[in-house]
This record gives C-alpha cells, structure tokens and sequence, in this order.
C-alpha cells in the first residue's frame, strides 16, 4: 500500500498462512478419523472371523479351504487396525510439520509487529512535530509584518517564536530522517519476512501434496495386501474336490462293504411240510 502505516498486504500474507495451515489440519483430522473407521471396522472383521460359525461341520478339502477363508478375514482385519496405526502416524507428522512452521512463523510476526509498532509511531510523532512547524510558521510571519508601534513589544515574542520555529523545523527534520531509516528497516524486514512465508507456503503446499501422496499409496497397497489375502482363498478353492470330499465322507463313516442278505421265510409251525430248509442266498459286495 502506498500508505506508510497500512498493513492490509501483509495482513491479507497472514491470512492466507493460517487458512493454510487449518487446511493441513483439517487434512490431519481426515485421517485421524479414516483411522478410527478402520480399526473398527478392523476389530469387526477379527472378531467375525473368530466368533462367527462358518461351515463348521465340513470336512476335508472344503473344510481346509473355509479354514484358510477365515483367516485370511482375520489377516485382512489385522491390515485394516495396522492401516489405522499408519494413518494416525501420518497425523502426527502433519501436526508435527504444523506446530514447526506456526513456531517458525511466530518469531518472524513477532519482528514484524514490533517494526510496525515503531514505524507507526514514528510516523505518528513526524506528523505531530510537522503541524508544530506549520503552527508557528504564519504567527512568526505575522510577528515580522507587524507595525513599528509594537516593535519592542512584540521583539522579544519574536525571537522567542523564531527560536522554537527554528527548533520545530530541526525536531521535524531529525524525526523525518529517523522516520525515513525506520521506513527503510521496515521495507527491508517486510521483503525478508515475504520472502520466508513464501519458503514455507512452498514448503506446506509440497509437504500436503506429498502426505496425500503417501495416504492414496498406503490404500492402494492396503489393497494389494487384501488381494492377495483372497488370493490365497481362491488358490484354496482350486484345491477342493468334490470327489475327495465324497471319497472323504464314505471312508470316514463306512460301516462295511456288503450289502444286507435278503430276508427269508423259516416254517416254525408246520416242520413236516418243509422238511428241507431254504439257503440264505450269499451276500453280493455292493458298489458305490
């Protein structure tokens, strides 16, 4: 601003650093919050797979492909409460990253309030000592007009009047001069302090930039890791027969291999009418 004492430029610099960083917290709050979803949803999965029957009575290749499905459900769980640790991590060195530039920050606002402060009231008391000046210079013309009558009157208000303008006019050019170095200083300390927040906008805006980087790969590789949980699933479905399965059963619940023989007529009431008894017929080995 062409105003000496206007601060709007660097007040609307300052503005702009603290939406940056609510922007990074605001990011940090995001994966605090994703973290919490996924330990839970984490803890849901584990104890689903422990608690939760499924399939419980099958046997064989089936049985072993169900007891790899389940945990499998309790590794991708125990990714999912490791994912949380990561993301929470991750918030900290974003908080961490900002607590460091509102530190850094801070001492340099601090400089510039304190030069602002001087500058301000430098101007303040140049401007003051200016209209000191501007106040006696007319009523000492006015003294140098005036008629001969009040010559010796007026003399010694004269001199006295000359005397204070002449230290008016040497106050006002010592405090515009000391104005003039502390305008200097303050443009100087106003670039370097521009120059600083632009270092660390640049720093903020790489360093978000690259957070969301890291978060969107530690999904993709979160997701990697669960296909190749299923994966193993899916291997171990190719491994179940049916027909193992079935042999399985049979084996394991056999009771023998030949069929009951057929059932035949004994006539215990009239012996004399079938003297000759009827052969069971020989039992045959039945197939599946």
């Amino acid at each position: 601003s062409t105003d000496l004492t206007s601060t709007v430029g660097y007040d609307s610099i300052i503005q702009h650093l603290n939406d940056g960083r609510k922007n990074c917290k605001e990011f940090e709050d995001f994966l605090k919050e994703r973290a919490i979803i996924e330990e839970k949803y984490g803890k849901e999965l584990i104890n689903l797979s422990k608690k939760k029957p499924c399939g419980q009575t099958e046997l064989n290749t089936l049985k072993r492909s169900l007891d790899v499905f389940k945990q499998q459900v309790d590794n991708v769980g125990q990714g999912h409460i490791k994912l949380a640790q990561t993301l929470r991590e991750e918030a900290k060195k974003m908080e961490d990253f900002r607590e460091k530039q509102k530190l850094h920050r801070k001492k340099i606002e601090l400089i510039m309030e304190a030069i602002h402060k001087n500058r301000n009231l430098q101007y303040k008391k140049t401007m003051e000592v200016k209209q000191t000046c501007c106040y006696f210079l007319p009523y000492g013309a006015l003294l140098y007009h005036s008629s001969l009558s009040h010559f010796w009157q007026l003399f010694l208000k004269l001199a006295q009047t000359k005397s204070a303008l002449e230290d008016s006019d040497r106050s006002y050019q010592q405090s515009v001069t000391t104005l003039e170095k502390i305008r200097e200083e303050w443009q100087k300390e106003h670039i370097k302090a521009c120059e600083f927040f632009e270092t660390q906008e640049c720093e903020r805006i790489n360093y978000f930039r690259n957070a969301l980087w890291v978060h969107v790969n530690q999904l993709s590789q979160d997701c990697v890791q669960n296909d190749e949980k299923y994966e193993e699933i899916r291997k171990s479905l190719e491994l179940c027969s049916i027909e193992k399965d079935i042999d399985f059963f049979v084996n394991l619940r056999k009771t023998g291999s030949l069929a009951p023989a057929p059932v035949v007529y004994e006539n215990y009431y009239n012996t004399q009418r079938n003297a000759t008894p009827v052969r069971s017929p020989v039992p045959v080995p039945i197939s599946r």
